[in-house]
């Protein structure tokens, strides 16, 4: 893996008024929404914490915004990019803000009618901007992944780079993302499917990720550049097994 990402909101701002007053079971136990958004936000200090460690381990961090004040928490850490969560694609304010940072962005694009993505590709533009397909279901149905709109997206936007954020169960599709043009895969980490949490049905453990991570660079490897040639490796057996050979063009 190249780099690590982290969610990064103000409860005050994303936690809608209507919902907050509504209890639920949690860990903590039986807490408001609004109590519960609360207790799962990281704060400097922990940041501080995941920039040291990071630091230590060679690993590139960052986090999705979902409000403005998120943005100017996360200016203060350095963050080297931001992350556009689908949710966010059509708060056109929060991607200007974003956009004043001067940080390269990748926008995600779950939940978002092709009309929406122009606005919000036309909004924060497309210099140092990376797109990433995304389906918001967790898990996401195969039947709903819809890959070959990565094709769509790199057709429509050439001068982008584009990604695959996936919410699926197992690794395949992700690597067929890879093999159909994908220079980014985005995937959710858990140490164990099993604990609580609403996200860890579509998340992958650590032993699902070392083979993820293989799995994507033996497809990078395979993909070659689409030229026809005869390679070394093939020439012995050519000379084995060949009987007629081509003759010289006239």
């Amino acid at each position: 893996m190249d780099a690590v990402k982290f969610q990064k909101r103000t409860p005050e701002l994303c936690t809608p008024p209507e919902q907050r007053d509504q209890m639920r079971e949690t860990p903590w136990g039986y807490i408001s929404y609004f109590d519960y958004r609360k207790k799962v936000e990281f704060g400097e200090k922990e940041y501080r914490e995941i920039d040291r460690l990071c630091k230590e381990l060679g690993l590139l961090w960052f986090a999705s915004v979902w409000d403005e004040e998120a943005v100017n928490f996360m200016e203060k850490l350095d963050s080297p990019c931001y992350k556009m969560p689908s949710a966010s694609l059509t708060d056109h304010d929060l991607l200007h803000k974003v956009r004043t940072t001067g940080k390269p962005i990748i926008l995600s694009t779950g939940m978002s009618t092709a009309s929406e993505i122009d606005g919000a590709v036309k909004a924060i533009g497309m210099d140092n901007l990376l797109i990433c397909h995304a389906t918001s279901s967790y898990p996401c149905d195969p039947t709903e992944l819809n890959l070959h709109m990565i094709g769509t997206l790199r057709e429509k936007f050439p001068s982008c780079p584009i990604g695959y954020s996936g919410h699926e169960v197992g690794l395949i599709t992700s690597v067929v993302a890879v093999a159909l043009g994908a220079c980014l895969v985005e995937r959710h980490f858990t140490l164990d499917r099993a604990m609580w949490g609403s996200d860890q049905s579509a998340s992958v453990e650590p032993t699902g990720f070392q083979r993820l991570v293989k799995y994507i660079r033996v497809t990078e490897d395979s993909l070659g550049d689409g030229v026809k040639k005869v390679y070394e490796s093939e020439k012995a057996s050519m000379k084995r097994l060949r009987r007629v050979y081509s003759r010289p063009s006239e």
